[in-house]
């Protein structure tokens, strides 16, 4: 009976969404690290921590008031919580449960019930025997006042706070890449400390010296000479004596050396990652933002101009000259091959992010982030330059949305213009919004007065307006020149006169903002008069 019972709970916890909905709630909010939820409950407990460790030495001298009690209990009953459901979600022992029962029902063996609480008795003991939860146990034990003794457990109260700060966390992390360094290191001082112990006390005792009375004060002298700190409270009187006191002195002064330059290069190691931590942090607070891949003169550009539009963006860029650069403009940067999967991922191109763009120099490496970029988020805007024509077939078919070539495009533009140095003069401005107009483009409606319109008929100058080209997927302009593929369609500068608009075609013009919009407004109304008829 017993063991139907159990059996039949930890299916139930297994299909019960309302339970995975509050295993997945708490999980945000104490492991998960891209979760706002934990970042302020983590900011919250850090207060908790440094207010309640506060009000226990306050109470060294004071007693504490029943307001004081009182929030003392309510933060120790927020850590017994706490460890509570760190302990739950550590493992799901309902799936132990069932693991067990489908092995015995496979093998049609009995299923002992001592069996699966054995298991779920070692893992919560594997969790409650890892160091974080030592450490959330005896933050715990200060707060039963009976035995004073348990005050010195206090300083694990702050031991907590490596919980909750990244800072901290990464610091350990540097620590323990070096343990094998710092364990050869603490060897050797080991080594110094017992070898000059024991020579003091050899040379000193016998020579009643005051100040050696036992080996501790030889052990004492040691530490703090090695330490290079020198009280000066305990001295040697004998020649062997201060021969051993200068030798542990230069021991000392190697012991700090290296462990001077074991930490120096730690730190030096992960201080690219520590970077790239801060900048992973600030992206998760956007909501949207584009992703530059590549900074170099187009990415720059680009980054510029999304910075005066007050766009969020981050720029990755593997080179660290560029990096650098984009680091004094203060932009988020990201100094990272751009074409992994990891290095995406944590720049948030699944969540947050809203367009890759693909600027860098290399068409090659356009490709792989556009693979890359399309295979983590199939839904994503993404935007690729081409430099070589013949890549640009390549860059759609690995998934970007638009393919754009610079210098094609500034070519076609100096070509046009040469003999009109004013036009040119006058484009160039209001790329660079020097001048007060705008570039917008303009959908040919059906049914619309410019349907089946040639542009000879239509007075662009009548309506203060600039026609720079056409935009079409229709096949019967094919046959026009300067065209220029724009996904799946075609783009065709500065159009012959003989051109038929179709219904579909977007028109590319500069102008004054309100000449545009009467523009736009002019064909809508007319298209809505014809459909009238």
């Amino acid at each position: 009976m017993a063991t139907r019972l159990l059996v039949a709970s930890a299916y139930a916890l297994k299909n019960s969404k309302r339970y995975q909905r509050g295993k997945r709630f708490f999980y945000d909010l104490l492991e998960n690290p891209d979760s706002r939820l934990k970042s302020n409950f983590d900011i919250v407990m850090i207060g908790l921590v440094i207010f309640s460790v506060g009000l226990l030495i306050y109470e060294v001298d004071k007693p504490l008031t029943e307001l004081g009690i009182a929030f003392e209990q309510s933060v120790v009953t927020v850590f017994i919580i706490e460890y509570l459901l760190r302990a739950w979600l550590y493992n799901d022992c309902h799936k132990l449960v069932i693991a067990h029962f489908e092995k015995t029902q496979y093998l049609n063996i009995p299923f002992k019930i001592s069996t699966v609480l054995k298991q779920i008795l070692i893992k919560k003991l594997n969790y409650a025997l890892s160091p974080l939860a030592i450490i959330d146990l005896l933050a715990i034990l200060p707060s039963y006042r009976p035995l004073r003794i348990l005050r010195l457990f206090l300083i694990f109260r702050l031991f907590k706070l490596f919980r909750y700060l990244n800072s901290l966390k990464l610091f350990t992390e540097v620590l323990a890449s070096k343990r094998f360094e710092l364990f050869t290191l603490a060897l050797f001082l080991s080594f110094v400390v017992f070898i000059g112990s024991t020579a003091i006390y050899l040379f000193e005792k016998p020579s009643h010296n005051p100040e050696v009375q036992n080996l501790f004060d030889a052990v004492y002298f040691t530490m703090v000479t090695v330490s290079t700190v020198g009280y000066g409270d305990i001295a040697p009187h004998t020649p062997g004596g201060r021969l051993v006191a200068m030798c542990i002195i230069l021991s000392g002064l190697g012991v700090f050396s290296f462990l001077t330059s074991i930490m120096v290069s730690a730190f030096s190691d992960r201080m690219q990652d520590m970077r790239e931590n801060r900048t992973y942090n600030e992206l998760k607070r956007f909501n949207e933002f584009v992703i530059i891949c590549g900074f170099g003169r187009v990415g720059e550009h680009i980054a510029k101009q999304l910075a005066k539009d007050k766009q969020r963006f981050v720029v990755i860029d593997n080179d660290a000259t560029n990096a650098l650069k984009a680091k004094q403009l203060g932009y988020l940067v990201i100094q990272d091959d751009a074409s992994k999967n990891s290095v995406l991922t944590h720049a948030g191109i699944l969540h947050g992010a809203n367009a890759v763009l693909c600027t860098t120099g290399n068409d090659v490496v356009n490709v792989y982030i556009t693979l890359t970029s399309r295979f983590l988020n199939p839904t994503i805007r993404i935007i690729s330059r081409a430099n070589q024509r013949e890549n640009i077939k390549k860059l759609y078919q690995a998934g970007a949305n638009d393919v754009i070539q610079p210098y094609q495009i500034a070519g076609l533009v100096a070509a046009e213009y040469v003999g009109q140095p004013v036009a040119f003069e006058a484009i160039f401005g209001i790329l660079r919004q020097e001048k007060q107009c705008i570039m917008e483009t303009v959908e040919i409606l059906a049914d619309s007065w410019l349907q089946h319109q040639n542009l000879a008929t239509i007075n662009f100058h009548e309506k203060k307006l600039i026609l720079i080209g056409v935009i079409s997927a229709n096949p019967i302009h094919s046959q026009h020149k300067y065209r220029y593929q724009v996904s799946h369609r075609h783009f065709y500068f500065n159009p012959d006169l003989n051109f038929v608009l179709q219904a579909g075609d977007l028109l590319l013009l500069l102008g004054r903002e309100v000449s545009i919009e009467y523009f736009r407004d002019q064909l809508r109304l007319s298209g809505l008069a014809k459909s009238a008829l």
